[in-house]
């Protein structure tokens, strides 16, 4: 890929995020009712490629059990208000109401409260009586203390994810998680991530996953960017990954990790995108926060926003569009991309001539740098992915 020089010294490889690219049409089109979006990781299949992220504003027990039904996966965030108090509910109702200027500092004080096994595996438990897949998330940090609970509640799909997720952790004064290890001996599939890197996937590849988060978790309520200075372009962060896909599967003689993306899915279009560069399913966060039936109440906030030593995160107004179920299948009220996802995933591989996901990964991919100039552009545009 063609370098660009930013001054003498210093050298950038050109990335490209969700709005720089766009899938081009070919010689043949389909029925929509005629392509196939379905899904499947490990023994465990779902009519829709979609994951809710284990984010608060988004994932409940309650919208866990509904994403299942409705064909998808509901990942529950362990670390969230559900495993740390007995009735989160009025605290999601402060957290909606607090003012812009105090909202970081309440909310570190209200994540403060600690954890306890005993509501992961009630929550859990909760899931698994709905008959829907069992999915959960913890970090990296809090898998070694909890990972025997998860497993013991019975879950079903393991996602161990955080701002950035590596093979190789170096610290000092901790012992890090050893996901080898630690994948080879739990009897789950595990997801992890976020990987932006095709040499950071592959080493997670090699760990056993069975599959690996593409991003960092961050998009429409991160700062990482300003924070940190980090931002990784969604639409070649997985391209590059996919690429590590290919390779790893010759590496190991056909094993397949799925790619999974995360981050920056705001809209149907990014979806569609994300599915062309070579994703397998999408982690969708701000996009399912806007059903009237979130947990968030029109609010989206990440775990970077509550960090106690450095929030990388802020509590954002995504305001609501349609129950969840509308969201996902329509019909649609709005020509904006925030409902009928799977409607308009399903027209864009219809369009394109594709039948299902896996072919639809080859579709043409054109640069071309979209201006919102306008446009009903919708609130945090997609292309600010961060970590």
């Amino acid at each position: 890929m063609t370098e660009i020089e930013i001054g003498r010294s210093k050298r950038a490889r050109r990335a490209f995020a969700f709005d720089d690219i766009a899938v081009v049409p070919s010689r043949r089109t389909r029925d929509p009712q005629d392509v196939s979006v379905s899904w499947g990781i490990d023994a465990y299949q779902f009519e829709i490629p979609i994951l809710a992220a284990p984010m608060d504003s988004v994932v409940s027990p309650e919208t866990a059990i509904a994403m299942g039904k409705l064909g998808g996966v509901g990942v529950l965030n362990l670390e969230g208000l559900w495993t740390r108090y007995e009735n989160p509910l009025p605290v999601l109702s402060e957290i909606r109401s607090l003012p812009a200027a105090t909202a970081t500092k309440r909310m570190q004080e209200l994540y403060a409260e600690p954890i306890k096994a005993e509501l992961i595996t009630a929550r859990l438990a909760e899931v698994r009586a709905s008959g829907v897949t069992v999915a959960a998330a913890l970090s990296p940090q809090r898998t070694q203390e909890f990972y025997q609970t998860v497993v013991n509640a019975g879950v079903d799909l393991f996602v161990i994810r955080g701002t950035t997720v590596s093979a190789e952790h170096v610290s000092k004064e901790t012992e890090a998680l050893n996901l080898k290890k630690f994948i080879y001996e739990l009897d789950v599939p595990v997801i992890v991530g976020g990987a932006a890197t095709y040499t950071a996937a592959l080493h997670l590849m090699r760990t056993g996953a069975a599959g690996v988060l593409v991003g960092f978790g961050g998009g429409a309520a991160s700062t990482t960017r300003a924070s940190l200075g980090i931002h990784a372009p969604m639409a070649t962060a997985i391209a590059d990954i996919a690429g590590a896909r290919r390779d790893y599967m010759d590496e190991s003689g056909g094993r397949y990790v799925h790619v999974i993306a995360d981050g920056g899915l705001g809209t149907s279009g990014d979806v569609v995108k994300a599915i062309a560069c070579g994703a397998d399913a999408v982690m969708l966060g701000s996009a399912l926060a806007r059903a009237t039936d979130a947990p968030g109440g029109g609010w989206h906030w990440g775990h970077e926003a509550h960090h106690g030593e450095l929030p990388r995160g802020n509590r954002v107004h995504v305001g609501q569009v349609a129950p969840l179920e509308q969201l996902l299948y329509g019909p649609a009220a709005v020509a904006d991309g925030t409902a009928n996802i799977v409607g308009a995933l399903r027209r864009s591989m219809a369009t394109t001539g594709y039948s299902d996901l896996k072919e639809f990964q080859r579709v043409e991919v054109v640069v071309a740098p979209y201006s919102a100039a306008g446009s009903s552009a919708v609130t945090a545009p997609s292309s600010d992915v961060t970590l």
